[in-house]
């Protein structure tokens, strides 16, 4: 069936809607189009579409926004030639109370049959084909459709590059703050940090490409985000040591006195080292010595080093060697008193033996064998041993245990 609406020739695909039927579908249409408007509305409020709006794009990022917006524009022109075939027929229904069968015809012509031209110059240029060359003649449900399938495209664009951007602002914002407050650090030292400055390059670098092309930053190659992770790890790293090095400058002078009086230290415990060798060389023959420790005369060069280093004004490689040397002096005085126990531990174990000797010579008077001669002998033999210098331990301790042996045979037989 053909109907005339406002001049045009409208194409319906059945007969004439009753009154009740053109108000239901009228009110129908009203209803999407109020929430077509809302949907527009919010997709252009959307954050990720803010965010999208007037940015300098790039790569994947800029091919979908290009495309979404020519989707979005394509969904306001059908919007608004949806909602003027509503209004005409808003108006037509305005008119009269009781609408003939012209204004049911016109009606259902306009809400049900092809009332929206779709010109030819009205279709986005990438949209165009070179084939089609009249307009195209779309029903409302159509309309409907083509938003429908334009709609989800971009905001599913949209909605991802917000996504993106919920992933790389935190670490974005996280490297930038890092190396504003190590670029302070840096400021507050005077010197220029090369190492800063490279670091600093990669996170502008990494910013840029995560600004300009989040989807494929955040979507793509995962080890993308590892390099924007370690990027942060490498500024916080820098950072603990540009922070390290402001210490240093500001208490050099306190610090240099308390290294210098623990290189003192190891060289006193080395010495203790060194004494108590000697008298264990007396007193234990043929001991099984560890290696005498010798490292305060290195440390002591690598201290006078750093006065060098601190009139290149380098605090981060001074902080650096400062702490490297504080370790060094911590594990060497740990050296030097392990030894010291290690050495003398050889007199402790004597006098252990000379202890557990004296106990078995009061059980062996407690067994009333205090003259047996075979014990007498035993005890004397491992007596002399461990109070004769050197003595031998090796055969103190076989002595001792034999001696302990014959005890427990005489309590055992009683």
């Amino acid at each position: 069936m053909l109907s005339e609406v406002a001049g045009e020739v409208v194409s319906t695909s059945g007969p004439p809607m009753s009154a009740e039927g053109v108000q239901h579908a009228l009110a129908h249409r009203q209803s999407q189009r109020d929430r077509l408007s809302g949907d527009l509305l919010d997709l252009e409020q959307h954050a990720g579409h803010q965010l999208l709006k007037g940015a300098e794009l790039r790569g994947e990022t800029k091919r979908r926004w290009d495309q979404a917006q020519a989707d979005i524009a394509t969904m306001w022109w059908l919007f608004d030639a949806y909602r003027r075939v509503i209004d005409r027929a808003e108006n037509i229904w305005a008119r009269s109370s009781k609408p003939g069968m012209a204004e049911q015809l016109e009606l259902t012509a306009l809400l049900t049959g092809a009332s929206v031209e779709m010109k030819v110059e009205d279709v986005p240029v990438e949209r165009r084909s070179l084939v089609r060359a009249a307009a195209e003649w779309l029903t409302l449900d159509q309309v409907m459709a083509r938003m429908d399938t334009a709609y989800r495209d971009s905001a599913q664009m949209v909605a991802a590059a917000d996504a993106a951007w919920s992933v790389l602002a935190p670490r974005v914002n996280e490297a930038e703050a890092a190396l504003l407050a190590a670029l302070e650090l840096a400021r507050a030292l005077g010197t220029p940090d090369e190492e800063l400055d490279r670091i600093g390059e990669r996170v502008v670098r990494l910013r840029d490409e995560a600004r300009t092309d989040p989807l494929t930053y955040a979507n793509g190659d995962p080890r993308e985000l590892v390099e924007l992770d370690r990027v942060v790890a490498e500024l916080t790293e820098r950072r603990r040591v540009l922070d390290e090095a402001v210490r240093v400058k500001e208490a050099y002078d306190q610090r240099a006195a308390q290294l210098a009086g623990r290189i003192a230290e190891v060289s006193a415990a080395e010495g203790e080292v060194l004494v108590a060798r000697d008298r264990v060389l007396v007193k234990i023959a043929s001991p099984a010595l560890p290696r005498m420790p010798d490292q305060a005369r290195n440390l002591s060069d690598r201290f006078a080093a750093l006065a060098g280093v601190r009139g290149r004004g380098d605090w981060a490689e001074l902080a650096r060697l400062m702490i490297d040397l504080d370790r060094a002096v911590d594990d060497a005085l740990a050296q030097a008193r392990d030894t010291t126990a290690t050495v003398t531990g050889l007199l402790d174990r004597r006098d252990e033996l000379r202890g557990r000797l004296d106990a078995f010579k009061a059980k062996a008077v407690r067994l009333g064998r205090a003259e047996d001669a075979q014990l007498g002998y035993l005890y004397r033999q491992a007596h002399d041993l461990l109070w004769t210098a050197p003595c031998d331990l090796r055969q103190a301790t076989v002595a001792v245990a034999g001696y302990q042996r014959a005890i427990k045979e005489i309590g055992a037989s009683g």
